[in-house]
């Protein structure tokens, strides 16, 4: 081990101070209905229990339900055990006074603090649901969440005043759906618990195609279907029989523009010092487990700086996983071995095959039950399968390129908009033209000489990427057009659309990469990443938990200057000075590669006829929802080589795959 390089070493794991309340985590999937008429105990237990039953891959170790008949309400849980495995953990859960009753999904990681500030309680057992039930009962609801650190999504029956409250987390790590149909409010973690429920309108909502096309997910609060909603992040839903009243307790922008208002004044060295501490304490708080816990590791600044402070403090080795390809260009696996050889980890990596990665396309769309293309999701699910075989419970480090900067596009788009902008758009637009004639492939073929130091992964891709923004006027379209498979109006949908309304977030964030990262924080970090992490390790039991995405350490991030995210044309400078102290530089310097594999080439090779399968004229035929001429020729496009549309076909693929599976 290098000299000065040797990492520090902390106390372990920390205990709640009487060893007692607020450790029992309960991860899980939750589901359950309002029948406004009243219903029958029997058969509200019946609903509950089919609609727990559909997601029990999120708790596969024990099932409930509870009714309040007179009302009409059946609360489901399905429970994942992670901490506190005794019956005084099960859900659903009634409070002391017998007022308010909850199902929940998440994990609360103050709430042995939160215990201490609730005198008088005679606690029943020690887990963090009867700390949140209570703190909810004793406070209210608004003033109870704002009291806890991690991650949640509950529903709180009040038996008293008939009100159903739903609450999701800060930063919407864990998922809530929700219906009023026909008399009957639904919700669920997932859609499969919705649709579970007989008489379910399972109506696609057409508005939902084109943004899904653009996004690859389907973005905010709305859903694949006609009439189902996402709980949005930081918001709760107070229902009674007369509808539903939302209200936003946690607000990023406003997180976002408080600090930016009041920036940190310290020396770079304080800073560093403090943030160390607080991360430390985020992942000090998601290593509490009775069941085996471990890490995804790829070696870059993320995951390895999680990994090395879940490895300073404890006393064994910490268990990670991380995976490979055969294909170089998306091998990470080297990089994490050699991280996890220095801090001294358990590592198990596995390579997995062209054959392996492809073998998992069938099961998407059952997986994540409303369409969704990002295709990190085949390796996001591999790596959760490889560590749920070791473990239950796994550290990840996303969420870091949101919170600290750490995507090249911020800068990019400020460098290409400051280079360019002064130039004639129709001179602008045909560079762009000019440099999209050559295929991503020649382009990565004329610079395959050139050291992979000096130029960015995937070279070719960016080059395309870049040209479709020459045309364009001003960052903040520059932005929707980086962060979208297709330019405004030219989606392979009847009507064209695409066009997304001003946020108004200039006005709050005039500065351009605060902006770039609000909007990614606001809706690519919960619609895409926290989606895919959240239904591929739940897809196989495995509790996946994010320490840079503590709440704590997003406000802190806000608070930095400029220079202490990005310096020297390079992002998250200060969480590199963090990781400094615990592994060598030289191991983690390098082009940043992406969790991704290779469908360009897929597509024209082995997953060809499963393609012209889904998007043959006769298959089109039957979606009224796609420009079956326009998918044709993106699909013969791509197959020339001419040009490279793996992306656009894919999230084509995906709403394909997932029509065929779901029904129109």
């Amino acid at each position: 081990m290098a000299a000065g390089l040797t990492p520090r070493r902390f106390p372990g794991k920390p205990e709640p101070a009487d060893g007692i309340i607020g450790r029992g985590c309960i991860v899980c999937g939750i589901a359950g209905l309002w029948s406004f008429a009243g219903g029958r105990a029997d058969e509200l237990a019946a609903l509950g229990r089919g609609m727990a039953d559909a997601i029990a891959h999120r708790g596969p170790d024990k099932g409930a339900v509870w009714t309040d008949a007179e009302a009409g309400v059946a609360l489901a849980h399905r429970r994942l055990s992670i901490v506190d495995l005794s019956p005084a953990g099960d859900q659903p859960m009634r409070s002391a006074d017998g007022r308010w009753a909850i199902v929940y999904n998440g994990e609360i990681y103050n709430a042995a603090e939160v215990a201490r500030d609730l005198p008088g309680i005679a606690w029943r057992g020690h887990s963090d649901t009867e700390v949140l039930l209570e703190a909810c009962a004793a406070w209210g609801v608004d003033a109870a969440v704002r009291r806890f650190v991690g991650m949640f999504a509950f529903a709180l029956w009040d038996r008293r005043e008939r009100r159903l409250v739903l609450v999701r987390d800060r930063l919407g790590i864990k998922p809530l759906y929700y219906a009023r149909q026909g008399g009957v409010f639904l919700f669920g973690s997932e859609l499969k618990a919705l649709r579970a429920c007989p008489g379910f309108s399972a109506e696609v909502n057409p508005a939902a195609i084109g943004p899904f096309l653009q996004r690859g997910c389907v973005p905010g609060a709305m859903s694949i279907y006609r009439g189902v909603a996402k709980l949005p992040p930081g918001h709760m839903l107070s229902v009674d029989a007369g509808g539903e009243a939302l209200a936003c307790w946690w607000d990023l922008a406003a997180v976002a523009e408080a600090g930016q208002a009041a920036q940190d004044a310290r020396t770079e060295e304080e800073i560093t010092e403090a943030l160390d501490l607080l991360l430390r304490d985020a992942v000090a708080g998601r290593m509490v487990a009775d069941v085996p816990l471990g890490a995804f590791l790829s070696g870059g600044i993320d995951s390895s700086l999680v990994v090395s402070l879940m490895q300073a403090q404890s006393a064994q080795p910490v268990r990670t996983f991380s995976i490979g390809f055969a294909e170089k260009a998306f091998d990470e696996a080297p990089h994490a071995r050699a991280v996890a050889a220095h801090l001294g980890t358990a590592h198990t990596e596995m390579e997995v095959s062209p054959e392996e990665a492809q073998e998992v396309i069938p099961l998407l769309a059952e997986m994540y039950d409303e369409p969704f293309a990002d295709s990190s999701q085949i390796p996001t699910f591999l790596v959760s399968r490889l560590a749920r075989r070791h473990v239950t419970v796994s550290l990840s480090g996303d969420g870091g390129d949101e919170v600290f900067a750490g995507y090249t596009r911020y800068l990019g788009i400020a460098s290409l908009w400051r280079k360019t902008g002064w130039i004639p758009a129709p001179l602008r637009r045909a560079m762009a033209a000019g440099l999209r004639l050559p295929p991503p492939e020649a382009w990565d073929a004329l610079f395959a000489p050139v050291p992979a130091r000096c130029k960015p992964s995937h070279f070719g891709d960016k080059i395309h990427k870049g040209a479709a923004l020459l045309g364009l006027d001003g960052v903040d379209a520059m932005y929707r057009r980086v962060t979208a498979q297709w330019p405004d109006g030219a989606l392979p949908v009847p009507g064209g659309g695409g066009i997304q309304p001003d946020d108004g977030l200039a006005a709050r964030l005039p500065g351009l990469v605060a902006r770039l990262r609000c909007r990614d924080m606001l809706g690519y970090l919960p619609d895409d990443i926290l989606t895919k992490v959240d239904r591929a390790s739940m897809a196989v039991s495995l509790e996946a938990r994010v320490p840079l995405l503590d709440h704590r350490v997003v406000a802190f991030a806000w608070s930095l200057p400029p220079g202490l995210l990005i310096r020297g044309g390079v992002g998250k400078h200060i969480l590199r000075r963090v990781l400094d102290r615990y592994v060598p530089r030289a191991l983690i310097d390098r082009p940043k590669i992406g969790f991704g594999v290779p469908v360009g080439q897929w597509l024209r090779g082995p997953l060809r006829d499963w393609g012209e399968e889904l998007l043959s004229p006769a298959a089109l035929k039957d979606n009224p929802f796609l420009d079956a001429a326009a998918v044709r020729r993106t699909w013969s496009q791509h197959q020339s080589g001419l040009h490279n549309r793996q992306y656009r076909l894919w999230h084509i693929l995906m709403l394909q795959a997932w029509l065929r599976r779901w029904g129109i």
